[in-house]
């Protein structure tokens, strides 16, 4: 894996930007509202797929992490502003459904291990943004809420059952009825995050976790995330001939070759992803 760092992508657009950075092996996609608390917008959504399809196509990026800029927020939420426009008439709602379906698609598509970084508010949009990723890391200030019943907006199935599976359903019967906003330390305790850190450290604390992620194996890892992928599904639809080809993969690869040797000679190994 090379070490690099390279200048951040930024995809411009009206009403907030997504920004595209890869360092070391991580590729970090950053909300970037932060006078709306990093609401998302319509086009912010649209430019997700893009992000994710060329972190998928690099295999210097090992690793993703989705955080949201400066210091205020994660994901507030979507842009409640554009909803007169982009979602008040039936063609228009489908327009905008259709650019949310597609980059909750490309995150959930993604076959690398992806990492949620999240501070300040995460409601709504936010919390189904976390949702999307392998895990949760969250600092002490996180607030995190799903308001839609406050707002009188349909709450799609696949966000309900995203929360179900993650936090139980008493849980999200909670969540969903009151509107209520819940801590980092609420968060964890229902299982929504994996660890609770100071924001002081939240940036350090994930970097660690990504490096030493990015370190391991790919194909491992991403015959691990396919299985892990599969546990979640009706057993019916589990594709056990590709969960079974990425484990076979694993073995016949240069990288257990290496890790092999590495372990016998006591020193790091330096996994290829072939």
């Amino acid at each position: 894996m090379a070490e690099r760092t390279t200048a951040d992508t930024t995809f411009e657009k009206p009403l907030g930007s997504m920004i595209s950075r890869k360092q070391d092996g991580i590729g970090w996609m950053i909300y970037d509202q932060q006078a709306k608390y990093n609401a998302v917008t319509y086009d912010m959504r649209r430019a997700i797929p893009g992000i994710i399809a060329d972190f998928e196509a690099d295999d210097d990026v090992r690793v993703a992490v989705i955080a949201g800029a400066g210091d205020k927020a994660f994901i507030s939420g979507s842009d409640i502003s554009q909803f007169g426009a982009k979602r008040s008439s039936e063609d228009a709602r489908e327009m905008y459904d259709e650019a949310s379906s597609k980059a909750n698609a490309a995150m959930r598509g993604f076959s690398k291990p992806m990492i949620a970084m999240i501070h300040g508010y995460c409601l709504g949009a936010g919390v189904l943004t976390a949702m999307l990723c392998d895990f949760r890391i969250a600092a002490d200030n996180a607030l995190f809420g799903a308001p839609p019943a406050k707002l009188g907006l349909g709450f799609g199935y696949d966000g309900v059952d995203n929360l179900v599976k993650l936090v139980g359903p008493s849980y999200a019967a909670e969540m969903l009825f009151t509107g209520n906003r819940y801590t980092a330390v609420d968060a964890l305790r229902m299982g929504m995050v994996n660890r609770v850190v100071d924001y002081a450290e939240l940036e350090n604390t994930v970097r660690e976790i990504a490096d030493t992620i990015a370190a391991n194996a790919p194909l491992t890892l991403r015959s691990v995330k396919t299985s892990i992928r599969n546990t979640q599904m009706d057993e019916s639809g589990r594709n056990m001939a590709d969960v079974q080809t990425q484990i076979d993969a694993c073995f016949a690869s240069e990288d257990y070759k290496e890790g092999r040797a590495a372990f016998m000679e006591k020193r790091k190994p330096e996994f290829k992803g072939r």
